[in-house]
């Protein structure tokens, strides 16, 4: 492919790659594609399958994602209408309709704009569209991030913080098939704050470079657009920055107004949600985002919230929603930032570990998880021997097979440390398969 983010180049026949694409699908989903030494994880290899959707299938099988699942709706009625009221890319709907709306509706299409975690706050377009899109859940309040549903445009485009087209079985979920979108990251042109994004959803004949270039072209016109509105007052106000440590640690450092605080666990986990999420979140939503116990009740979270906010100090922690009042710049933060401009070398040595290692909250795990999914996939694409040495010469990547046996592959010939990596990737396999060294 001349562009990796484009999934069909003019002149591609949209039916036979589609095949193609089903099939590699059906072997991934199922368990039947595989590579030596990936530790019996499958692994979609070949022509068919784009490396970017390739990575993507893989982060959504870490994430446990069900190719048969359905997107669960996380915002409505009014809290949805709260949300939307108050998101910086509501200031630039009236651009998104002027620029696609009768596109949309022309080619039976759908515009749909997403915040920066992959949730639909507008879904308009072609009244048959929107009925079919219905059937899947594809509608606002709905979560379409790539740890919910898989692979598709808006919630892979904030995920990798790129423009991306996805077609047809390219889409980790079965019964998004038959749609193919493109999206393109939104920003805020004053902090570089990835908002969200905006997407153009429809059929068969978006499978065309043209579609992704229309909807990077949009996301460039809104951010010029707040740009010339300015920051929203809310911004404006003056506040201290904050630095959060979360990685390696299973008890946060949070670093305020020249004042060092350690986090018990539980303020840890709250904080590095509040971080990911500026916007605010509400207390349905941090009660399923912490507590793997369905019973917890608000008041245990009431109660936790107010001793983190006793803790901080200075008006950090506001609510309705509960949100930090200072923007906060996390080093897991850092990582996904220089990994999505294309620098493993600066991810890695801002990787200090897993984040919040013990904690058992879902949405810690799933941040988790992204962090060192797309870290471990960035050092095992660039195949650098220096970048993979220091990855399994530490802690978390001792016990990598995959990326021991890269390293084997990537040394040069006759190098003294291939014998050494070679038998750790011996040791690895047998202790990973359940067979002794031989």
């Amino acid at each position: 492919m001349v562009n990796p983010w484009v999934a069909l180049e003019p002149g591609a026949d949209p039916a036979q790659r589609a095949g193609a694409i089903r099939r590699a699908h059906d072997a991934f989903t199922t368990g039947q594609a595989g590579t030596p030494g990936s530790g019996g994880r499958p692994d979609p290899t070949g022509s068919s399958v784009r490396s970017v959707v390739a990575d993507s299938w893989r982060r959504s099988a870490r994430a446990r994602v069900s190719p048969d699942g359905t997107a669960p709706v996380e915002l409505s009625d009014d809290d949805l209408d709260a949300y939307r009221a108050e998101h910086p890319l509501a200031r630039v709907m009236p651009l998104f309709r002027d620029l696609m709306g009768t596109f949309a509706m022309d080619g039976e299409h759908l515009l749909a704009v997403c915040d920066a975690q992959g949730r639909l706050l507008w879904v308009e377009g072609h009244t048959a569209a929107r009925r079919r899109a219905d059937r899947m859940n594809f509608v606002p309040g709905a979560a379409w991030s790539e740890s919910a549903v898989g692979t598709n445009a808006p919630g892979t485009a904030v995920a990798v913080d790129r423009p991306v087209q996805v077609f047809a079985a390219e889409h980790f979920n079965r019964t998004v098939h038959t749609w193919t979108c493109a999206a393109a990251p939104v920003h805020d042109p004053h902090s570089g704050r990835l908002l969200g994004a905006v997407d153009i959803t429809g059929g068969n004949r978006l499978a065309h470079p043209h579609s992704l270039a229309f909807v990077q072209a949009v996301a460039r016109a809104a951010e010029s657009q707040l740009a010339l509105l300015g920051p929203p007052p809310a911004a404006s106000r003056t506040a201290p920055a904050v630095e959060l440590r979360a990685l390696g640690l299973d008890e946060a450092v949070l670093t305020a107004g020249g004042r060092t605080l350690r986090l018990s666990r539980r303020h840890s986990e709250l904080v590095v949600l509040l971080a990911c999420h500026p916007e605010g979140m509400t207390g349905d939503e941090l009660l399923v985002a912490l507590y793997e116990d369905e019973h917890t009740t608000p008041v245990t979270l009431r109660a936790e919230l107010s001793r983190l906010r006793r803790a901080l100090g200075d008006g950090l922690l506001h609510s309705r929603p509960y949100r930090l009042t200072a923007p906060v710049t996390a080093d897991f933060d850092t990582v996904l930032r220089h990994l999505a401009g294309g620098s493993p070398a600066a991810a890695v040595t801002a990787y200090r570990g897993p984040l919040l290692p013990s904690s058992r909250a879902p949405a810690v795990l799933r941040l988790r998880d992204r962090v060192d999914g797309q870290l471990r996939a960035a050092l095992l694409a660039r195949r650098d021997p220096e970048l993979l040495s220091t990855w399994t010469g530490s802690p978390w990547g001792a016990e990598d097979l995959e990326a021991w046996a890269a390293l084997a592959a990537v040394l040069p010939q006759g190098s003294p440390r291939a014998p050494l990596v070679l038998q750790r990737v011996r040791e690895l396999d047998a202790e990973q398969s359940g067979f002794p060294v031989r």
